[in-house]
């Protein structure tokens, strides 16, 4: 499909009210900036909705869990983003889209947002659901390009230790003294633009996309002291202990499962290691604009980790 295609029908965003990364809200400014028209999927109306309606945005309610109720967000789509929260459910979610497309009778490319633990054998649960759903996409028949960033989140960082940092001072998680890929919610959402109006910079079907930078926590850990100008250290504890402790937040952020796939990831490299080092000559050829640094987030979002917990 050519960058021109996409003008006429609506590009279908999954995933665009999450509030993981707010990757799905930057993939709809940037398709509006580029001028295409994007239809967003979305369980219900809310404050959420109405401001991606503010960007140009068409709203259609639907879930990816009630398979009947996908047939109007598809309706003349050639094009999508399927993403799903870290939490579970992907895999009936990605039948339920796969059977949707396949009634619609079209034949629309799907750029799927992975994660890098997407494998089969992975110690985490969401990791495997996460490679069985692609699995049922491609069984499917579907024009699929899959993005497995094989990098976190800064906005992880914001999630999962803003409240140790004010409270403690400290980052404590499985991760151990492994280094560590990163990238920025925003970067993330730029790739996953990149590879729909720009296909040919991918090796398709399934890429890994390192992040542009490298750090250990403990390394981040000075950073972020340095940025807030007072003492932050890390502590590196077993995935059990990390999981009960992010169980424990009590936030409404951080459910069962992404619990128990963040502790494991950590687990996982802290035994063996980075698997694929930072590239940030290979993420600027693939967004065609410097990426954001690690320091930039966190000088940014200063406030967060300042704020009183509840």
């Amino acid at each position: 499909m050519t960058h021109s295609a996409t003008q006429s029908n609506p590009i279908l965003v999954t995933g665009a009210t999450g509030r993981h990364g707010n990757t799905g809200e930057h993939v709809v400014r940037r398709l509006r900036d580029e001028g295409h028209r994007v239809r967003v999927l979305a369980r219900e109306i809310s404050d959420r909705t109405e401001l991606l309606e503010s960007l140009g945005a068409e709203v259609v309610v639907g879930d990816l869990h009630q398979r009947r109720t996908l047939a109007a967000a598809l309706t003349d789509v050639d094009l999508a983003y399927f993403t799903y929260p870290v939490a579970p459910g992907v895999v009936p979610a990605a039948a339920n889209f796969a059977a949707a497309v396949r009634e619609a009778d079209r034949q629309p490319r799907v750029v799927v947002m992975s994660m890098g633990p997407a494998h089969p054998d992975h110690p985490s649960e969401l990791g495997r659901n996460q490679w069985l759903a692609e699995q049922v996409l491609q069984w499917a028949g579907l024009d699929v390009l899959i993005l497995r960033v094989v990098a976190l989140f800064h906005e992880n960082l914001e999630v999962l230790h803003a409240r140790s940092v004010h409270d403690e001072g400290v980052i404590r998680n499985s991760f151990g003294d492994s280094a560590i890929g990163w990238i920025s919610g925003r970067d993330a959402a730029e790739l996953a633009v990149a590879a729909m109006l720009h296909p040919q910079r991918f090796d398709g079907p399934v890429v890994f996309p390192p992040g542009p930078e490298s750090f250990t926590h403990a390394q981040i850990a000075e950073l972020l002291g340095d940025v807030l100008g007072r003492p932050v250290r890390f502590e590196a504890v077993s995935a059990d202990r990390w999981r009960r402790e992010l169980e424990g937040l009590g936030d409404g952020v951080i459910n069962h499962g992404m619990a128990q796939h963040i502790s494991s990831v950590g687990e996982v490299i802290a035994r063996s290691g980075q698997s694929i080092p930072a590239d940030p000559q290979k993420i600027r050829d693939l967004i065609k604009r410097e990426p954001i640094s690690l320091r930039e987030f966190l000088t940014a979002r200063t406030a967060a980790f300042r704020a009183v917990s509840p």
